[in-house]
């Protein structure tokens, strides 16, 4: 199996320790799945990796690192809205997805310590994740990452260096580690074997319903799930499993939206924003590394993005709880951002939203 730079088109290894492209473009892997057919899921597998079939893998090892991740279930929460339970995995986030695919890969290729940065969840996953493998792991969160969080990630064994700053200005500390000491880079945005795992939301999703819903509300920071749902979603449609694609309501923070304002401006790249503090600290991302992939994604697919409301995120998370979930607070920026949707194209039925972070790591 092979990376493919997504500027030079240059193939490298999987197995390379290099985060990137020599000229600076990311990775990219060059693998197709086979056409979707129910017979090809594993069903003796009590987790997402049931779906490897589907997944570009390297053998076995995901045995290895799985800890049950995936199978959430979808539960309806009004006459319109399906939630899919996502932080109900190891680590409380759906980032166990990306880690437990991205995890196996490294101890495939024999990766003994990893750095990475995170707002928060996918530190945590990646930590957990490491600690089943035996892995060093070294993580760099931005000021004002819920203590909570950090308190889980060291209770993993990693190392968690809190950075002053912006979360994009954390990125760049980690990343000159990465450059200065060779540590191998186990980021969620970089390697694309964490959108392996992140396709699984979708392939779960179309064997519990039988269908996939009229309309899809995704969080957008990194777009990690976006880019691994978008993806699953071609594969389902190139099989001829779902005759079109679904209606995708992306959604940014308003007080950090680079993808909201490009799309706005009919922008190739995203815009420059200054990222503000949100409520929603999982998406505030004011540079996400594979913008313009997710722009060509977004012109193709003519998905609609939306902004949460600042004011109204707390609105929705006690909406929310008061129905007995309990979310974190990007979580519930998900709703209010479905909320503001619905007020500007008339009501949305069959729409499902992710909750994707428990509310007891976020408090704070």
């Amino acid at each position: 199996m092979e990376y493919v730079c997504t500027k030079c088109g240059a193939r490298v290894d999987v197995a390379t320790m290099q985060p990137a492209c020599s000229c600076g473009g990311l990775f990219e892997l060059d693998f197709e799945p086979p056409v979707w057919k129910d017979s090809r899921i594993h069903r003796e597998t009590w987790s997402q990796f049931r779906y490897r079939d589907f997944m570009a893998l390297d053998g076995n090892t995901w045995e290895r690192v799985s800890m049950g991740e995936g199978l959430t279930p979808i539960i309806p929460f009004d006459e319109n809205v399906l939630f899919k339970m996502d932080y109900m995995m190891p680590t409380l986030s759906f980032k166990d997805r990306g880690a437990a695919t991205l995890v196996a890969h490294m101890v495939a290729i024999g990766v003994k310590k990893c750095v990475q940065d995170s707002s928060g969840n996918a530190g945590n996953s990646v930590a957990a994740y490491c600690a089943k493998a035996g892995i060093e792991c070294e993580i760099f969160v931005p000021e004002g990452t819920s203590p909570k969080k950090i308190d889980m990630i060291r209770a993993h064994g990693a190392k968690c260096h809190v950075v002053e700053g912006s979360r994009d200005h954390c990125a760049d500390v980690c990343r000159s580690k990465v450059r200065e000491e060779g540590a191998y880079y186990a980021n969620h945005v970089y390697n694309p074997f964490f959108y392996e795992g992140m396709k699984c939301y979708i392939y779960e999703t179309f064997e519990q319903l039988h269908r996939i819903p009229s309309n899809i509300v995704i969080p957008l920071g990194n777009g990690t799930l976006f880019i691994g749902a978008v993806k699953a979603l071609e594969h389902l449609e190139k099989s001829g499993v779902i005759c079109h694609f679904p209606n995708i309501i992306a959604y940014q923070s308003e007080l950090c939206d680079p993808i909201y304002q490009a799309v706005k401006e009919g922008l190739e790249v995203p815009a420059k924003v200054k990222a503000q503090p949100t409520l929603a600290e999982g998406i505030a991302i004011g540079e996400p590394m594979r913008g313009a992939e997710i722009l060509d994604m977004i012109r193709r697919h003519n998905i609609k993005v939306v902004t949460s409301p600042e004011d109204r995120i707390m609105e929705a998370r006690l909406a929310i709880a008061r129905r007995g979930i309990y979310c974190e607070h990007t979580t519930a920026a998900n709703y209010a951002a479905y909320l503001k949707y619905c007020e500007l194209y008339g009501p949305t039925p069959d729409t499902l939203i992710t909750m994707c972070g428990a509310g007891l790591k976020s408090d704070h």
